[in-house]
């Protein structure tokens, strides 16, 4: 395929990447520009440049690419993730697990408390915004009570709100990477932990011997721990290998019998609070589909085999094609600020240079999601550093210097890459 033909191909990604990024930077805000309109009219684009077939018939092909049967799964498991997370919220879940965790402090470890407390959180929650929803008010508390600088109380619990969100099944970026990978979430958990866990540790110990002199609060609520039942329910399960519908359809029932028997609300509430969260992911539904359209237009006019043949042109070896991998998710995360997104926008491309060179289908999705997660924790302009430094009264660039774990992950990532580890999936 000939440069100018492939850069046509490709230019539907090229249109949505400058309208989301330049005008933002223009607003100076990038959630001023709602990502779902820079998908429309960048899917409008694709069908209309797509020359050689009658319009019914690219709009068809962009229909079957927003309506594949992995994608679709993955669109029911949005939605069962949504009517957990929110119905176990309303019943006073995560309130009673960030109390059962600051109980569990001991009492000269406040930093390596927290930074525990946000990786368990976000591992059972599945998602690094509600851990920092949860956690940073209790942060910026502790750290006004303790003299701890706010920015660096704050960024324990945003850097282990990644953990969670790069290891946990219910998280939005395990499930897409998984299904884009073709692999079971129980594999890639295993590969990933390979990774994220000496992270995880080498971070944790930085944090002991900085807060050794730090106390924690003596006032902190009764735990009621029948309310983190659901929790640990479907992480139990789902490490043993239960479907992940299931998982979610179980941790959903657990949560209105017990909300409902505890009087956090009636039938009726739960039904509402299962419905707010199945609308919470209306957007992100709305964007997977887009995005699989647009990609399958890209797709059908050469661009996926143009963007592989210039990737792979130099690359004789697994380990390039991991890092082109590990690349294309980090540039695509920076011009979407999501993490989800970016998966999602190159999770096909990505699959066909693994296919190429061999790559474990496991290990693809661990790059993806890792490195995607690494990425999204060092932009100031992300959800995730714009929701704590909100809470915080915070610049996010404040927060910044001191994100130890999302450096920490990267570093670690890109040595499993160039050592090969683990073996076993390399």
């Amino acid at each position: 395929m000939s440069n100018k033909r492939g850069f046509i191909a490709l230019s539907p990604l090229f249109v949505f990447i400058v309208l989301y990024l330049v005008t933002s930077i223009i607003a100076n805000d990038f959630y001023k520009v709602p990502i779902t309109v820079a998908f429309m009219i960048s899917s409008i684009y694709a069908v209309g440049i797509s020359s050689g077939y009658p319009l019914k018939k690219r709009i068809e092909t962009y229909s079957k690419g927003a309506g594949t049967s992995n994608l679709m799964l993955m669109l029911w498991i949005f939605v069962l993730a949504g009517a957990f997370a929110h119905s176990a919220k309303q019943m006073g879940a995560i309130d009673a697990t960030v109390n059962l965790t600051l109980t569990c402090l001991p009492a000269n470890m406040l930093m390596a408390g927290l930074f525990i407390a946000s990786c368990f959180i976000s591992l059972s929650i599945g998602t690094s915004v509600g851990t920092i929803v949860a956690l940073v008010p209790i942060a910026s508390g502790l750290a006004q009570s303790t003299g701890v600088d706010m920015a660096f109380m704050t960024s324990i619990v945003v850097g282990g709100s990644f953990f969670g969100d790069n290891l946990s099944f219910i998280s939005d970026t395990t499930i897409v990477a998984t299904s884009t990978q073709g692999c079971r979430m129980s594999d890639k958990f295993r590969v990933n932990l390979f990774i994220a866990l000496p992270a995880a540790i080498i971070v944790l110990i930085i944090y002991l011997l900085m807060g050794s002199g730090v106390h924690t609060p003596t006032l902190i609520p009764e735990v009621e721990f029948i309310k983190i039942i659901p929790y640990l329910v479907v992480l139990l399960a789902a490490i043993c290998g239960m479907n992940v519908m299931a998982v979610l359809t179980l941790g959903t029932m657990l949560t209105g019998i017990i909300g409902i028997c505890d009087h956090s609300y009636d039938v009726y509430g739960w039904f509402k609070s299962m419905g707010d969260g199945i609308l919470n992911m209306g957007e992100l539904i709305i964007i997977t589909m887009m995005a699989g359209g647009l990609l399958e237009i890209i797709r059908i006019n050469g661009g996926i085999d143009f963007i592989i043949s210039k990737l792979t042109r130099h690359i004789s070896s697994k380990r390039g094609a991991e890092l082109s991998i590990a690349s294309l998710v980090c540039l695509t995360d920076i011009c979407t600020a999501n993490n989800t997104v970016a998966i999602l926008t190159i999770g096909g491309i990505a699959k066909q240079i693994g296919d190429k060179f061999g790559v474990d289908s496991r290990k693809s999705a661990s790059i993806l999601d890792t490195f995607s997660c690494f990425m999204q924790g060092l932009i100031p302009y992300g959800a995730q550093m714009l929701m704590a430094a909100g809470l915080a009264a915070l610049n996010p660039i404040e927060i910044l210097p001191h994100l130890y774990y999302p450096f920490t992950l990267g570093a670690v990532a890109l040595a499993a890459i160039l050592f090969r580890y683990p073996k076993r999936y390399s």
